[in-house]
């Protein structure tokens, strides 16, 4: 994990606690502009006296800090929490909870509780990146972006920008197993327009191949399964649609390929995939994200597709449900991955004032703690924390085998390919590194690819080991000094002149002509009422749409791209040789500055900008780490 910024002065806020969101709420309504201090306990002017940029934070409009609850009896509380989390879990009849599929389905439903699939509405950065952007277009970009990240919850007719915690639970479990599997329409390149047929546990599902082994199982009196409603038994859904199309890359285009409506092309993964080598060979995006290897079209394994009351089905292609990525979570793990076992304990608010890092529901912590520790209501119990310990240890292992697998798709992607040097001596280093794509299915970055920063990280030191050059680090905020970085664009640190990062950059035309760069792909509007307009002009006759443009600094697949570094003579004076560099190859998420762009509506579950932006750069991966003599 990447640690250097946290030795530097940040300019985000602190943690905020639950008091301090009501003390920024009112300033906020009151027409304040504030600014919290570092250690989150209170309100302090918005410009820095030291002259660093304040990173302003406005109120935390997404979020609701919880009620204190009436005094209970424990067996009250108890029923009261059990009542309700059943409620939450399986009340939706048109939509059902993936914690429903997981009874028959329970390798699948692990697989992807720990998904980027799973993550694509609970990220705290999706969703105040989605209420930037509508608060930008004045709400005219509508149910956009948003209706990939969670089909559900638009199905449903939800507000376009809410609290995760207040959303129903399936529409929280973003891409969950009904928006796949109750699909009867092969859409194409819609960018998530989907109409999900609606249906409880025992409608249809949808599958690549149809019923045969269903009507088996119902059938074979075997399985003890009840297909009547209101009857009691193991429910099954009593009818399997064979649905050619989810076996097939284009099934993926839906929302792996968006194009805004003044037609920017956004995200083009499956644009990319059809010009590759792969797609003329007919290797499909399942072939690779699905199978046996992570990023790797080396096949699939054959498993059972149900285990019915502890009975198996028959084995059958096995897919892979876990769909590593480059996204990873940085919220509480008892709120991720999702948890059959944790929906039913608690409810989100309650999980997170539950401290992990404290030790609650360990020996050390629970063997030492005083009789007058105050605990939050629903963790007053020492054997409710235990059982919570349970689930959030069950929960930390997933996340850790998302880790490994996610770092073995991005090194299936990137590779850190030959390091050629020209000169290395006290009169000047010359030299240079290569990044190659391995993968022949698309580029590297895919996707956002102006979300994605994968970088070069290299330092020079001399014979003594004293740093001689340097690229790829970190400002106080954790960001790369880029043009983005509020250091550089601050005048407090240089621009680094050699970076090299595959972060694609959105230009955007300004009202006095010319371009700049933005973190967001959407141009200021000069209208007092800015909106989403389509384009006036021919974006095919002109080859793009004359608002937005995209600075595409991706590698092709199968192809590669050459970062060249030099250190003048003068630079080296009082050195000696040899040299020798260290090279690391990152990859993370996102970049800081977009916490920064988009921290104006607040962060979901309490978090802070400085809570984000930690989390953010903590999850960042070494994908190669590599010493080489300059020589």
């Amino acid at each position: 994990m990447l640690k250097q910024h946290a030795e530097r002065t940040p300019q985000f806020p602190g943690p905020r606690q639950a008091w301090g969101s009501l003390i920024v709420l009112a300033l906020f309504v009151l027409g304040a502009t504030v600014a919290l201090s570092p250690d989150g306990e209170q309100a302090v002017p918005a410009q820095a006296d030291d002259g660093r940029i304040p990173v302003m934070l406005a109120a935390h409009t997404v979020a609701v800090v919880p009620e204190a609850a009436p005094a209970l009896s424990p067996a009250d509380t108890l029923e009261r929490w059990a009542g309700e989390a059943h409620r939450q879990v399986y009340s939706d009849e048109r939509f059902p909870s993936a914690n429903e599929c997981a009874t028959c389905h329970p390798d699948h439903f692990k697989e992807w509780s720990v998904s980027s699939h799973a993550y694509a509405q609970m990220s705290p950065v999706f969703n105040a990146m989605h209420g930037t952007i509508l608060k930008i277009t004045n709400g005219t970009n509508g149910d956009f972006c948003i209706r990939c990240h969670t089909p559900v919850g638009m199905n449903l007719g939800e507000p376009e920008f809410m609290s995760n915690m207040d959303r129903n639970p399936t529409s929280r479990e973003g891409i969950t197993c009904i928006v796949c599997h109750r699909l009867e329409n092969a859409y194409g390149k819609v960018s998530g327009r989907l109409a999900i047929v609606e249906g409880d546990l025992f409608d249809p599902v949808f599958g690549p191949t149809g019923d045969e082994e269903l009507n088996r199982v119902l059938e074979s009196g075997e399985y003890n399964v009840n297909t009547e409603r209101g009857k009691a038994g193991r429910a099954i859904h009593t009818g399997a649609i064979e649905f050619a199309q989810i076996g097939e890359s284009a099934f993926c285009g839906t929302c792996h390929d968006v194009n805004l409506v003044n037609g920017f092309r956004l995200e083009e993964a499956f644009s990319e995939y059809k010009a590759t080598p792969a797609s003329g060979d007919g290797v499909s995006c399942q072939d690779c994200h699905m199978g046996k290897v992570p990023g790797v079209n080396a096949g699939y394994d054959e498993a059972p597709a149900a285990i019915v009351g502890g009975k198996p089905t028959q084995p059958r292609k096995r897919t892979n449900h876990l769909f590593a990525g480059p996204d990873y979570s940085i919220i509480h793990p008892g709120i991720f991955p999702h948890n059959v076992r944790a929906a039913e304990m608690a409810s989100i608010r309650e999980w997170l004032t539950f401290d992990v890092d404290a030790g609650w529901g360990t020996d050390e912590f629970e063997d030492n703690v005083a009789e007058d520790h105050e605990f939050p209501e629903r963790w007053q119990f020492a054997d409710d924390r235990y059982d919570a310990r349970d689930i959030l240890t069950e929960n930390q292992e997933l996340l850790a085998e998302a880790e490994r697998q996610r770092l073995a798709v991005l090194r299936a992607g990137y590779v850190l390919g030959d390091v050629s040097v020209d000169r290395a001596d006290v009169g000047g280093i010359k030299f240079k590194v290569e990044v190659r794509n391995a993968t022949d299915g698309h580029n590297v970055p895919t996707g956002f690819d102006a979300e994605r920063l994968v970088f070069l990280q290299v330092t020079v030191t001399d014979a003594d080991g004293n740093v001689v050059f340097v690229s790829g680090d970190r400002d106080p905020n954790g960001d790369v000094r880029d043009l983005h970085s509020l250091y550089v664009h601050n005048g407090e640190l240089k621009q680094d002149k050699y970076l090299f990062s595959l972060q694609s950059k959105f230009l955007v035309r300004m009202v006095r002509g010319g371009e700049r760069e933005q973190v967001l792909a959407l141009n200021y509007s000069p209208d007092p009422l800015p909106f989403l307009r389509p384009s006036t002009r021919s974006t095919i006759l002109l080859a793009r749409p004359v608002g937005a443009r995209k600075h595409r600094q991706t590698i092709g697949a199968l192809k590669s791209k050459w970062a060249k570094y030099a250190v003048k003579g003068k630079d080296l004076a009082g050195s000696r040789g040899p040299y020798k560099a260290n090279i690391k190859l990152i990859a993370q998420m996102i970049p800081v500055n977009l916490v920064h762009e988009i921290q104006g509506v607040g962060f979901d579950y309490f978090m802070s900008p400085r809570e984000i932006a930690d989390g953010v750069v903590e999850g960042a991966q070494v994908l190669y780490d590599r010493d080489v003599v300059l020589e």
